[in-house]
């Protein structure tokens, strides 16, 4: 089986080199049992993605469904699944907050340009060298920052204002209203997450957020349970894709948002990148980096297009769809393809899914995000022990770009003191 590292370097879609190779009709059907698969992860998740953003569900799903299917299509890895990331939700939700969809929007196109021409510029294997302890310290502040975000809907808590970005205020004001928490809501986001680790340990191949979404919506829908549901708060979701449009663009719109764009732009690639790294290291494949930034870019353009928010390579899901048997990126069009199909068919559906139980499975995403493990394993070394505090303290008292650029700047002052222990 060729590695691929001969042509890593090529501008080449992996979709042109599978069909080249020649793919057959086995190698159809288990990519039709992957997206199958990864479809039924996605759907969740995606809702879930969009709702703690502040967009909607169904801007969420426009990433999945363009973004995902451009990702497999023009991306640099076989196994790659595109679409809305949990790492993204405190971007999207800051930037919603300051500049309303349209700026949004239009952050998420100038992002997808910006990829396209560091992919264009061959900057994707740069991007690859970020250290270690600075990818642990971001995703760790990141997932601490996501969890913050779910209490209010987790609870059922009423607040009498708007709820603060910033982590140390959001806090407060969640705590001040602990006094209005819905126990039917706290009981059923509770067990959410206590049925999908349930799951997760005896029933490991099941569809665990899907069965635990769709038993919370019957036991709202059957007990009448005084819980918030997507229908109740965003009117449920369309019946198929808006009609593509330019975002406004203006140039006092633009410099606004560049900074939020560049911001977009570095955790897009080192995301995509690194699920890209995981699935080399699951298959034994070598990924095209650059041709991966330069998917990820139009991918991004694409989904602005269609009113979605950012897109990115993601882990959880491109594992899934290795495990579940993928043998080319046709199986990440598929998906897409499946989550289209819902979105026509079955979207009245969506608005009896409770807020409480997203909620629930986003906090497990922030378990598992939170890679516990090599954070103890990094903390051992005061080295990269404090690139990963510094990255990880940065990141949740002020932003993510500011946690990368202080984690870098710790890793940078340490190798060079040691450069200079070495030679004195």
């Amino acid at each position: 089986m060729p590695d691929g590292s001969s042509t890593a370097h090529l501008y080449r879609p992996k979709l042109v080199t599978v069909l080249g190779e020649g793919y057959g009709v086995a190698a159809f059907r288990a990519d039709v049992v992957a997206a199958v698969t990864v479809a039924i992860v996605a759907l969740p998740l995606s809702m879930a993605i969009g709702v703690a953003s502040g967009v909607g569900p169904e801007r969420a799903l426009f990433a999945a469904i363009i973004g995902g299917a451009l990702v497999s299509a023009l991306g640099g890895s076989r196994f790659q699944i595109g679409g809305p990331a949990g790492a993204f939700i405190t971007l999207v939700a800051a930037t919603v907050a300051r500049f309303g969809i349209e700026g949004l929007l239009l952050t998420v196109f100038l992002s997808g340009i910006t990829l396209t021409v560091l992919g264009a510029l061959r900057i994707g294997s740069l991007i690859r060298h970020i250290p270690h302890a600075v990818t642990v310290g971001f995703t760790s502040g990141i997932a601490v920052t996501i969890f913050a975000s779910q209490l209010k809907d987790i609870g059922g808590l009423h607040l009498t204002g708007p709820e603060p970005g910033a982590l140390i205020p959001k806090l407060a004001t969640l705590g001040s209203a602990i006094g209005t928490v819905t126990p039917s809501a706290l009981l059923l986001g509770l067990a959410v997450v206590a049925l999908i680790f349930t799951l997760r340990r005896y029933r490991p191949n099941w569809p665990r957020k899907l069965i635990a979404v769709v038993l919370a919506s019957l036991a709202v829908a059957l007990l009448h349970l005084p819980v918030v549901t997507i229908g109740s708060r965003f009117g449920g979701i369309p019946h198929g894709l808006s009609a593509p449009h330019l975002p406004p663009l203006s140039w006092s719109l633009v410099l606004a948002v560049l900074p939020s764009a560049l911001s977009f732009t570095l955790l897009g690639g080192i995301e995509s990148l690194l699920s890209a790294k995981v699935a080399d290291s699951m298959t034994g494949r070598h990924h095209r980096s650059n041709m991966e930034l330069v998917a990820q870019g139009i991918a991004n353009i694409a989904s602005a297009l269609f009113g979605g928010i950012s897109v990115t390579g993601t882990i959880a899901r491109t594992a899934t769809n290795i495990r579940a048997g993928a043998r080319s990126p046709l199986s990440g069009i598929l998906h897409s393809a499946i989550l289209l199909a819902f979105m026509l068919v079955a979207a009245p559906l969506a608005s009896y899914v409770p807020l409480c139980a997203l909620a629930g499975v986003l906090v497990v995403v922030c378990w598992n995000m939170a890679e516990k493990g090599e954070v103890v394993r990094l903390l051992q070394s005061w080295r990269t022990g404090s690139v990963l505090l510094a990255t990880f303290g940065f990141t949740i008292v002020e932003d993510l770009t500011t946690g990368i650029i202080a984690g870098c700047a710790v890793a940078a002052a340490i190798y060079l003191f040691d450069r200079l222990q070495q030679r004195a």
